[in-house]
């Protein structure tokens, strides 16, 4: 049993055979998959495909470099959305400084982090995070911005004795180093191990996942992006999330089953399925 907890099926590169790739997946062994929103019509998108099959759960939100479309009416539609019973977390958010350089701009993301921040304390629902760094960058300024920012969010969430300190959210994709990853999971969040793992220059992220607790690794494809190899060349899609399962196993000295099984019951704990 496998779980895909970011794919981006309502992208338009899936329109022409969406039903054909959701059947692949649960042919695959997949249990789960969660769709993430971009800005309110990609999230409205992501409710309507969770409603549409008992696998497919939806996040909303406004992603960094989507914040052109930011208004107040449209996140009075987010708050609407995240409301539905199949919307498991707020998402994807974050820090991107790779496509936005303009100081202001970051800035801006910092304060539209913060609301989304604020909107899944009030609903007890958590984070999905996207967190890029400048180019060429291991460790930069957007890694040492998010982590205050999340950092002051869960001493919130710990003063409150929030449910949410316990669980707050995944770093989605994760491409930090590891003294950032260690700084993540002592605030609780998880870890999203994506198909860059499979690559062959990947050494340094394959030591790094070496390091980290299983317990708080989840597995995503970001379909249609980030394929894995051995087939690479491909558009991506949830079914090929075996090949991320199969690495890491290799990387624990473990069984693709056990990785399959120990990912599927983090992101059951995460995000709550059906409850």
């Amino acid at each position: 049993m496998l779980t895909d907890t970011h794919c981006h099926l309502d992208y338009n590169k899936f329109d022409s055979d969406r039903n054909a790739v959701i059947q692949r997946a649960l042919d695959a062994g997949l249990i789960r998959m969660l769709v993430p929103g971009l800005h309110l019509k990609s999230s409205k998108e992501a409710v309507r495909l969770a409603g549409s099959n008992e696998s497919i759960y939806a996040a909303v939100g406004f992603h960094p470099t989507d914040l052109d479309e930011f208004t107040e009416e449209a996140f009075e539609q987010i708050k609407e959305l995240a409301q539905h019973p199949k919307v498991v977390a707020i998402g994807e958010i974050g820090i991107d400084y790779y496509w936005v350089k303009e100081d202001d701009k970051r800035v801006y993301q910092h304060e539209i982090l913060k609301r989304h921040l604020a909107l899944a304390q009030e609903i007890n629902k958590p984070v999905i995070i996207h967190m890029r760094e400048e180019k060429d960058a291991w460790f930069g300024q957007a890694s040492i911005h998010l982590l205050e920012i999340l950092t002051r969010w869960y001493q919130d969430l710990r003063s409150q004795d929030h449910p949410l300190a316990e669980k707050p959210g995944v770093l989605h994709s994760f491409n930090g180093n590891l003294e950032t990853a260690q700084k993540a999971l002592a605030l609780n969040f998880y870890l999203g191990i994506t198909g860059p793992v499979t690559y062959k220059k990947a050494e340094e992220k394959r030591r790094i996942i070496s390091q980290l607790p299983l317990d708080r690794l989840l597995i995503e494809t970001d379909s249609p992006f980030l394929t894995p190899e051995p087939v690479r060349e491909k558009r991506n899609e949830p079914s090929l999330i075996l090949h991320i399962a199969d690495k890491i196993a290799e990387i624990h000295s473990t069984s693709p089953a056990e990785i399959a099984a120990i990912t599927t019951a983090n992101a059951a704990r995460l995000f709550t399925w059906g409850d």
